[in-house]
C-alpha cells in the first residue's frame, strides 16, 4: 500500500509555493525574516515527517516555534553570562 499523505518535505515545498504571494506582499526588510521562518520549519523535517499528519501545517508552525525557543534559550544563556561577567568586573573595580 502506498502512502496516502505527501511527505512533510513535499508539503513544506508546496506550502512555500502557496505562501509566495504573501512573501512578495511583505516589505523588503521583512522578507528575510519570513525566509528564516521557513528554514526553521525545515530544521525539524525528520521529526515532523514521523507524524504523517493529514494536516502538516501544525508541524510547520510547531517546528518554527521550537527553533525559536531553542534560539531564545541560547540568547538568554549568553545574556546571563554577559551579565555575570559584567557584575564580576564591576565588583572588582570597587
Amino acid at each position: 500500500m502506498g502512502r496516502t499523505n505527501p511527505t512533510y518535505r513535499q508539503f513544506l515545498r508546496r506550502y512555500e509555493t502557496r505562501m509566495a504571494p504573501f512573501r512578495r506582499a511583505l516589505r523588503a526588510d521583512a522578507q528575510p525574516h519570513f525566509d528564516r521562518l521557513l528554514a526553521r520549519a525545515d530544521e525539524y523535517a525528520d521529526a515532523a515527517g514521523y507524524l504523517n499528519a493529514p494536516d502538516p501545517e501544525r508541524a510547520i508552525l510547531f517546528s518554527m516555534l521550537l527553533s525559536q525557543e531553542r534560539e531564545l534559550t541560547t540568547l538568554r544563556r549568553e545574556l546571563d553570562a554577559l551579565r555575570d561577567h559584567h557584575a564580576t568586573h564591576s565588583d572588582h573595580e570597587r
